[in-house]
C-alpha cells in the first residue's frame, strides 16, 4: 500500500493538463496549414544562404605578359690557327761521322791584359834648401860628420815628418839637420800622373872650411 503526498497529486496534475493543451494546439496548427509557412520559412532561409555561400569572388584582372627578351647572338669564336710545318729535307739529317771520343773542353777565357800603372818617384833635390847653420856649440866643439835623415813627403811636397836613420855621432848636428829639413820642398811622387805621399832619403854632412 502506498501513499500520495497532495502536493505531488497536483504537479501531475498540471504536467498532464500541460500536455493536453500542447496536443490540441499541435492538431489545431496542422489544421490551419502552419506547416506549410513554417516549411517555407525554413525553405527560404536554405536558399537565401546557399545563394550567398554560392556568390562567386569578383574576377581578378589577369597578369601581364612576361617581357619579351631578345636573344643574344652567339658568342664569335675565332677559328683555330693551323701552322704548316714543310718537310725538312732528308740531306739536313745527314750523320757525317761518328766517334766516341769526348769533345775537348773550351779553353778558358783569356785573362783580362793588367792595368799598367805608371809610378814616378819623388825626386830630392838637396841644393832646392837652404843650408842649414852650423851650431854654433859644435862650431867650437869642432863637431863633424855625416846624418842620414828618412823623411814623409806629402801631396804638394813639403816634408811632414823625419827620423834619424844614421847619426853623425853628434846630437846637436842630427837634431839641427832635421829642422833645416822641415824647411824644404820637393816634387812629390806620382802614381798615373796623381800626387801621392811617399818617403825618401837624405844625407846631410858637417864639415869645418879651415
Amino acid at each position: 500500500m502506498s501513499y500520495v503526498q497532495p502536493h505531488d497529486a497536483g504537479r501531475r496534475a498540471t504536467g498532464i493538463a500541460f500536455v493536453v493543451i500542447l496536443h490540441i494546439l499541435l492538431v489545431y496548427g496542422l489544421a490551419r496549414g502552419l506547416h506549410r509557412d513554417l516549411a517555407a520559412n525554413v525553405s527560404q532561409l536554405l536558399e537565401t544562404k546557399i545563394i550567398e555561400e554560392a556568390k562567386p569572388p569578383p574576377d581578378k584582372p589577369p597578369p601581364p605578359p612576361p617581357p619579351k627578351l631578345n636573344t643574344p647572338p652567339p658568342p664569335y669564336i675565332p677559328p683555330p690557327e693551323v701552322s704548316v710545318q714543310m718537310p725538312v729535307a732528308a740531306s739536313q739529317f745527314a750523320i757525317t761521322a761518328v766517334t766516341r771520343d769526348k769533345p775537348p773542353p773550351p779553353p778558358p777565357p783569356a785573362a783580362p791584359a793588367p792595368r799598367r800603372i805608371t809610378r814616378q818617384a819623388a825626386i830630392v833635390n838637396a841644393s832646392a834648401c837652404e843650408k842649414p847653420a852650423y851650431p854654433p856649440a859644435s862650431l867650437r866643439s869642432q863637431e863633424q860628420g855625416v846624418v842620414t835623415l828618412g823623411f814623409l813627403i806629402d801631396l804638394d811636397g813639403r816634408v811632414l815628418e823625419s827620423k834619424v836613420e844614421k847619426s853623425s855621432g853628434y846630437r846637436r848636428l842630427d837634431d839641427a839637420a832635421s829642422k833645416a829639413l822641415g824647411l824644404c820642398k820637393f816634387q812629390p811622387a806620382l802614381i798615373d800622373n796623381k800626387p801621392e805621399r811617399s818617403w825618401a832619403r837624405i844625407e846631410y854632412e858637417w864639415r869645418i872650411d879651415e
